[in-house]
C-alpha cells in the first residue's frame, strides 16, 4: 500500500464544486484512485457520491475544481470524453435501452461491422456480448430485450456493459444492491481481476459488509463535503455509521415488541402460476418478513395480493371479508399498498415532481371537483416531506434528482398518504444508506403498532431477521415454513430457501 501511495494517482478529483438550484450538491471535494486498488467512497443518500461520479464520468460538468489523469489535467465535455480516455461507470439507476436487445446495449455506440462495409455484424456482436457476460460469470441470452429482464439480471448487464471496454477507471455506484450472494461473488471476482490488471476501482455501496471485503482505502462524504479518509484498516461499522451520519446508532435494527392483534390477512390453497398451495396469516401489530432465495416466489406473492397478477385458484381474505382485486388500483381501494422492488421503474414518475407523486395514488383525496386542488396538494406534500425528512429544494423538484433513500421515502409518503391497511415492502432498503434504513426500520415498527399489516420482502437476511415478528421462507413457489422470531436464525431460514428442513416451524 506504501509504495503505492509513493505514485502518482491514476486519478485525482481536486476541490470539486457544484451547485443546483437550492442545493450545493459538492462543496470543495477532493478524491483520488491509484491503478490497482479499490476505493470505497461512502456516505448518505445525498451526499454527494453520485454527483461526484457524474462529474467524473461526464455527464454532469462541475462548477470548480479539476480532474487529472496520471498528473495531468483533463476536461470533460461528455460521457464520450471521459470514455476515451479509459472511465467506465455503472450507474445506480441503469443507462439501458429496454426496447434493445442485451447485446446491443452491451455494444451500443462500437457495433462491429462487417469487412469492409458500415453494416453491423450481428453474430460478432451477440459473440463478444456473451464473451462479456461469461466474465462476470453468468449466463444470459444475448437476444434478450432488457425490458423482459429481472432487475438483477439488468445489473449483471451494466456490469458487462462497463468491463467490455477497455477501461482503467471503473466506478460502480450501488452495483451489490440486487444481485444474490452468488452473482456478488462473481462481481467481487471480476473486481479482483480488474484490480490485478492494474485498473482503479471506485466502489459505492450502503453494505457495509462488502467494503471491508473488496475495499482498500476509503473516503466519507456528508451532505456534500469531504469528512473521512483512511485505509480498510483503520475503520470499523461503529465509526463508519458515525463519519457517515455524524452520530452513533445505537441499534442497527431498532425492533420493538408489539402485542398481536386481530388477523388482517389470510391466504389459503393459492396457486398462481409459479405459486403452488400457498397458506399464510398476518395478524395487526406484526411484521411479517419473507425469505427465500431470487426466483422463490416472493415478488410474485406479492403481486398478488397487490392485483397486478390473478390467482389460479385458493382465496385471500381481508380483515375476514374476501377479495380477489383485478388490478392494483382495486388493490388500493381496498387498502393494500406496494412498494416494489424497482421503485424507479414501477414505484414513482420520474419526471413528475416531488408533489404530484405523493397525491397520485390517491387524487380523489386532492381533487376539487373535476380539477386538483393545489393548495391542498402541496400541503399533504410539505407535511410528508417534512415527517419523513425528505431532502428536497422544493416539493416541485421532479424526483428523478433526488438520491435513492429520498425517492423511497417519496413512496412511503404516498403509501402513508392512502393511509393503507395492508402494506407489503418489496426490499425496502436496497441501495439506501444507514441513517435512512434506521428511519424507515422506526417508520416500519410504527406502522405496525398503528395496527396496520406489514409484510417485508428482503434478500439481505439480517435486516429480515432484526425487524420481523415471523419468517416466512418460501423455495421454488411454495412457503416451506415460518420461523417464529426466536426460532430463525439465518441457517435455519437457508435450510428453507433450499429446501431442506429446519426444525420446529410455527
Amino acid at each position: 500500500m506504501e509504495s503505492q501511495q509513493a505514485t502518482t494517482p491514476l486519478l485525482s478529483m481536486r476541490n470539486i464544486c457544484k451547485q443546483y438550484p437550492g442545493v450545493l450538491a459538492l462543496s470543495d471535494v477532493s478524491f483520488d484512485l491509484h491503478a490497482g486498488e479499490v476505493h470505497c467512497l461512502l456516505g448518505e443518500n445525498g451526499a454527494g457520491k453520485s454527483t461526484l461520479m457524474k462529474i467524473l464520468s461526464g455527464a454532469l460538468r462541475k462548477d470548480k475544481g479539476s480532474i487529472l489523469i496520471d498528473g495531468t489535467e483533463i476536461e470533460f465535455h461528455s460521457p464520450g470524453d471521459a470514455q476515451k480516455h479509459g472511465i467506465g461507470m455503472i450507474y445506480q439507476d441503469f443507462k439501458l435501452v429496454p426496447e434493445l436487445s442485451v447485446a446491443e446495449n452491451i455494444l451500443l455506440g462500437s457495433e462491429p461491422t462487417k469487412h469492409r462495409s458500415p453494416f453491423i455484424d450481428y453474430e460478432k456482436m451477440h459473440e463478444l456480448a456473451r464473451a462479456a457476460i461469461a466474465q462476470v460469470g453468468e449466463e444470459i441470452p444475448t437476444t434478450t430485450a432488457i425490458k423482459d429482464l429481472s432487475v438483477a439480471q439488468r445489473q449483471i448487464v451494466e456490469i458487462a456493459k462497463a468491463i467490455s471496454k477497455k477501461v482503467r477507471i471503473i466506478a460502480m455506484d450501488e452495483p451489490s444492491a440486487p444481485l444474490t450472494e452468488k452473482e456478488l461473488k462473481n462481481l467481487f471476482a471480476v473486481i479482483r481481476r480488474l484490480k490485478s490488471e492494474g485498473v482503479g476501482v471506485i466502489y459505492i455501496s450502503h453494505r457495509l459488509e462488502e467494503i471491508f471485503e473488496i475495499g482498500d482505502r476509503l473516503t466519507v462524504l456528508r451532505d456534500g463535503t469531504f469528512i473521512h479518509h483512511c485505509s480498510i484498516e483503520e475503520a470499523n461499522r461503529r465509526s463508519l455509521v458515525r463519519w457517515m451520519v455524524g452520530r452513533e446508532l445505537e441499534q442497527e435494527y431498532p425492533k420493538i415488541e408489539l402485542k398481536r392483534g386481530k388477523e388482517i390477512l389470510r391466504i389459503e390453497r393459492l396457486h398462481a402460476g409459479m405459486l403452488h398451495d400457498i397458506n399464510l396469516a398476518l395478524h395487526r401489530g406484526e411484521i411479517l418478513g419473507l425469505a427465500g432465495l431470487v426466483g422463490a416466489g416472493r415478488t410474485e406473492l406479492a403481486r398478488v395480493i397487490f392485483g397486478a397478477d390473478p390467482p389460479d385458484s385458493g382465496n385471500i381474505f381481508l380483515e375476514e371479508r374476501t377479495i380477489n382485486p383485478h388490478s392494483p388500483r382495486e388493490a388500493i381501494d381496498l387498502g393494500i399498498g406496494l412498494l416494489t422492488e424497482d421503485r424507479n421503474k414501477y414505484g414513482l414518475i420520474m419526471q413528475m415532481s416531488v408533489k404530484e407523486n405523493i397525491s397520485l395514488s390517491n387524487l380523489k383525496e386532492v381533487l376539487k371537483g373535476v380539477f386538483i386542488n393545489r393548495s391542498r396538494e402541496n400541503q399533504i406534500a410539505k407535511q410528508f416531506t417534512s415527517e419523513l425528512r425528505i431532502k428536497t429544494p422544493t416539493i416541485e423538484q421532479e424526483v428523478e434528482h433526488l438520491s435513492g433513500g429520498n425517492r423511497q421515502k417519496v413512496v412511503l409518503a404516498r403509501w402513508l398518504f392512502t393511509k393503507s391497511k395492508l402494506l407489503i415492502f418489496d426490499e425496502p432498503t436496497a441501495g439506501i444508506d444507514v441513517g435512512v434504513k434506521f428511519e424507515i426500520y422506526n417508520l416500519i415498527n410504527q406502522l405496525a403498532a398503528d395496527g396496520v399489516g406489514v409484510i417485508v420482502i428482503s434478500s439481505d437476511l439480517p435486516e429480515l431477521l432484526g425487524m420481523s415478528d415471523r419468517v416466512a421462507v418460501m423455495c421454488e413457489g411454495r412457503i416451506a415454513g415460518v420461523l417464529a422470531r426466536e426460532e430463525a436464525t439465518q441457517e435455519r431460514v437457508m435450510t428453507l430457501a433450499t429446501g431442506g428442513a429446519a426444525g420446529v416451524l410455527r
